[in-house]
């Protein structure tokens, strides 16, 4: 059976980025390894043996790679700000590919916005967050029938959404990273008039 360290997410998991994980094993496709959970992308500063959250996260991921390939072949997450694209280019480095199907739904697009950006060697389809979950984005963009996956558990809807992922032949305006951090919104704060 196939372990994560097999794949290219294997590293990630070294690093302690994959957290709160739904789902972090095998699938039912042979060979592959999924994952549900969020990435950490820059860790806060420790303080003594006290374990901080993140400073910044790939949020609601959906990530798909296979034993003995390089690098992940499917990802899908939710971003606080457009520019942290460099950041998430940055961490993940060799692990992207430039034939890998990427999608970024970025909190402070235009709602109209659907951009490809060439980044780090890797192409991401960055849109809008409208449907408030990465899942409920990724089946809508993918005409994937919610109900048809109700069935399913966790490893069969990460199969699911991959294998149609593979045959993504959206194509959306090219802009440049530059660009985009010229065009985007003001940075939200997840935290504003949430009780303490």
């Amino acid at each position: 059976m196939t372990t994560i360290d097999q794949t290219a997410l294997g590293r990630l998991d070294t690093e302690g980025r994959l957290l709160n994980c739904v789902l972090k094993g095998p699938t039912h496709k042979a060979g592959r390894i999924g994952f549900r959970g969020d990435i950490a992308l820059k860790f806060q500063a420790k303080m003594a043996d006290e374990a901080r959250p993140p400073e910044t996260s790939f949020e609601q991921v959906i990530a798909a790679a296979s034993e003995g390939e390089p690098q992940i072949a499917f990802f899908a997450g939710f971003l606080l700000s457009f520019e942290y694209i460099a950041l998430l280019a940055d961490v993940m480095g060799d692990l992207l590919s430039p034939t890998g199907k990427y999608f970024l739904f970025v909190d402070n697009l235009d709602i109209a916005s659907r951009y490809e950006v060439e980044y780090g060697g890797a192409t991401f389809h960055v849109l809008p967050i409208d449907e408030a979950t990465v899942y409920n984005e990724m089946l809508q963009l993918l005409y994937l029938e919610k109900n048809d996956l109700k069935k399913l558990d966790t490893a069969g809807k990460v199969d699911a959404v991959a294998n149609k992922a593979a045959t993504f032949k959206g194509t959306f305006p090219k802009i440049s990273f530059e660009e985009g951090v010229k065009r985007m919104g003001p940075v939200r704060n997840p935290y504003e008039n949430r009780p303490v």
